[in-house]
């Protein structure tokens, strides 16, 4: 059977009478073409069943059409081998993507270490391969400013997602003091007084702004530091079921545990099925996430819904515009919800 032939630029800018440089202008929604003549080509373009490729593309302007996410590589991959997923870098696909397909634009996934000497060689290597209009940085690589400072050297503009200091830069973030003392006057509201907080790692910017507002709210309660323990679970669910028992096995063990991240919270669930407490008779539980995988616990867990998905898309439109030559730098706050179900209640006695 005979393959048709695959249709080209040069194969629409003939039928529509006009330059390839015009069908690439028309394409990239690009200044400087007349109705008349853009309504000849887009009808050209349907008609022949044109798909445009990159380097097509590429021909209405210096830029890629190509956004690049750096992810922490070693993390990344060992939710990937354990077999507990990755929810969070789902969100982050779906809002960035979905954003980038709005605008024609591509969306790239590159896992990075975090080790100093490795991370801006191997970010070097992407870049240069790639040539993305913009970076986006999420957590720990937006708080690296050594890598920060080598994207200003090349050119490349970068949004950082999960970190907010002012100055010229594209960051995207919630607010994560304010949910942190926010769960925690719900705990103290209902009378808890030991209050447990299973962190994320130190480099993780969010998580220092996590343990800081908790350590706060609690001191503000009257509420000695004692009764306010804090333990790197470090994002990882046997990590976070190890720290657990600790804290469960002290004198005074926690009534409520708060989990920086949807994993450790399941952690304590597990934990607490195993001692033969009941959630939350005997041991309240919160959440700071609330990917998809939460409306499957048991019971429904109370959350601080992080606005994932939409802080990278509001990433990728930023870096989009600036592309552009648009105004797109400037800081970006955006609301988090307290999703109150059925893991927090007043503790016993």
């Amino acid at each position: 059977m005979h393959k048709p032939a695959k249709v080209t630029i040069e194969d629409v800018a003939a039928a529509a009478g006009v330059s390839r440089q015009t069908v690439s202008r028309v394409i990239n929604n690009g200044p400087n073409v007349k109705p008349a003549v853009r309504q000849r080509v887009e009808a050209m373009v349907e008609q022949l069943g044109y798909v445009p490729n990159l380097s097509a593309r590429r021909m209405g302007g210096a830029r890629s059409y190509l956004i690049l996410s750096i992810n922490d590589r070693a993390r990344t991959f060992e939710n990937w081998t354990s077999g507990r997923g990755n929810d969070w870098v789902d969100q982050m696909l779906y809002g960035g993507m979905s954003e980038c397909e709005r605008h024609n634009y591509h969306m790239v996934l590159e896992l990075i270490d975090t080790d100093a000497g490795t991370t801006i060689p191997q970010i070097a290597r992407a870049v240069g391969s790639l040539r993305p209009d913009g970076v986006i940085l999420t957590p720990p690589h937006c708080d690296n400013l050594e890598l920060v400072a080598w994207l200003e050297r090349q050119g490349i503009p970068c949004a950082r997602v999960g970190h907010y200091e002012g100055g010229n830069f594209v960051d995207v973030f919630m607010d994560d003091e304010g949910a942190m003392r926010e769960v925690t006057r719900h705990l103290l509201d209902l009378g808890h007084r030991s209050i447990g907080f299973l962190a994320g790692p130190l480099n993780y910017g969010p998580s220092q702004k996590r343990r800081k507002a908790f350590r706060e709210a609690l001191a503000e309660a009257g509420i000695p530091p004692e009764a306010g323990p804090i333990g790197a679970g470090n994002f990882y669910f046997d990590m976070a079921v190890s720290v657990l028992e600790t804290m469960l096995a002290a004198p005074s063990p926690p009534t409520a545990i708060i989990a920086d991240n949807d994993k450790m919270a399941f952690a304590a669930l597990h934990v607490a099925a195993d001692r033969g407490l009941k959630v939350p008779d005997d041991l309240s539980v919160i959440s700071f996430e609330d990917t998809p995988g939460v409306r499957f616990s048991v019971p429904p867990l109370t959350a601080i819904r992080q606005p994932t998905a939409a802080m990278v898309g509001k990433a990728c439109a930023q870096l989009i515009a600036l592309s552009k030559g648009e105004e797109g730098m400037g800081a970006f706050e955006l609301p988090y919800e307290f999703v109150v179900r059925a893991t927090t209640k007043a503790p016993r006695g």
